[in-house]
């Protein structure tokens, strides 16, 4: 094993000593140096313009006129990174306020343009707040589909209902509950699963302490993960697919919890393509198909899996027919 530098500053901004050797038994000595030099990074502010109020012309001339020299990204037209601004530079601006823009990094938008939602679908975000991912839904399908958005504790289930009004995402019902509660006989078209993670993608170096990220908190993360995902996957309709994400980079809770899921039966991985895929930082995984993006000064550290759903679902360690407590299945239409 490589040595690496743990104390950056004071000791009390060590990284946590577990998790170099943890990255290099994953990715090797030289990926992870590169992963460890993109949380020291300081990360470009990005933001994607709200199509549902505003349009991309419109959002770069607000933003060239105040100074903030935006770049457009080629990948996604409605995001742009301002290079040399700060976000509160960005909530100054009228557009802002207005909600025709929505601070957002770039790894984050990633798994909704997976996902292509498509007017008339019938959409579930299980973990939802604070929105950002929640109304790139709303605005990529025009709000022309139906969004259940879950969240459980209820402040920052507010927050989430503050977001989806000001960004007009007329389409979204707020539902504060927890996604594993919901009852079996919802069904959707298409679920997005970004689930509660390590956040080992966005950690920040020297501001990251060792009692901030722990093995336990891995741990914890991965049962939630399972969870989850045997739950969206009951709900999911037949033939139809939800993309998993997280702001890991840990396979442990990307790679592993994919494949545990497709261990069983009744699921099938969906390869992500595009010419999309060459425009970002990319780490190897270990399945085919899915993505995992390096931290840098442009992005976060990110994963993302398509699966589709074939027939009844069983999966390892969970009964054949599992029931969710029910919750209230008020949703708007």
């Amino acid at each position: 094993m490589a040595e690496y530098e743990t104390d950056l500053r004071r000791p009390e901004d060590a990284l946590p000593a577990f998790l170099p050797p943890l990255l290099e038994g994953q990715y090797g000595p030289a990926l992870t140096e590169r992963i460890l030099d993109g949380y020291r990074c300081r990360r470009a502010v990005t933001l994607r313009a709200n199509p549902l109020k505003t349009d991309q012309a419109a959002v770069a001339a607000a933003l060239t006129a105040a100074g903030l020299e935006p770049e457009q990204i080629p990948w996604y037209p409605d995001a742009f990174l301002l290079p040399r601004a700060r976000e509160d530079a960005v909530r100054a601006l009228p557009l802002y306020e207005a909600g025709e823009v929505y601070l957002q990094s770039l790894s984050s938008m990633l798994p909704p343009l997976v996902l292509d939602p498509q007017p008339g679908m019938d959409i579930l975000d299980m973990a939802a707040a604070p929105g950002g991912k929640t109304t790139q839904l709303a605005a990529l399908a025009g709000n022309r589909c139906h969004i259940t958005a879950c969240e459980r504790d209820p402040r920052r289930a507010e927050r989430l209902k503050y977001n989806v009004a000001k960004q007009g995402a007329a389409c979204v019902y707020v539902m504060v509950t927890d996604a594993r509660q919901l009852d079996d006989a919802f069904s959707f078209d298409r679920i997005l699963l970004d689930a509660p993670c390590s956040g080992s993608g966005t950690l920040s170096l020297p501001e990251t302490g060792p009692g901030r990220f722990t093995q336990a908190l891995v741990e914890k993360s991965v049962r939630s993960q399972k969870a989850l995902l045997a739950k969206a996957l009951q709900l999911l309709k037949p033939g139809q697919e939800l993309v998993y994400s997280t702001c890991s980079i840990l396979a442990r809770e990307n790679e592993d919890v994919v494949a545990w899921a497709l261990s069983g039966s009744g699921v099938e991985p969906v390869p992500i393509e595009g010419y999309w895929l060459e425009a970002l930082p990319l780490l190897p995984t270990r399945l085919a198909g899915t993505v995992c993006v390096c931290p840098d000064s442009r992005f976060e550290g990110f994963f993302v899996a398509k699966l589709r759903k074939t027939g009844p679902v069983k999966l390892p360690g969970t009964p054949s027919a599992a029931r969710g407590k029910s919750a209230s299945r008020r949703r708007r239409r």
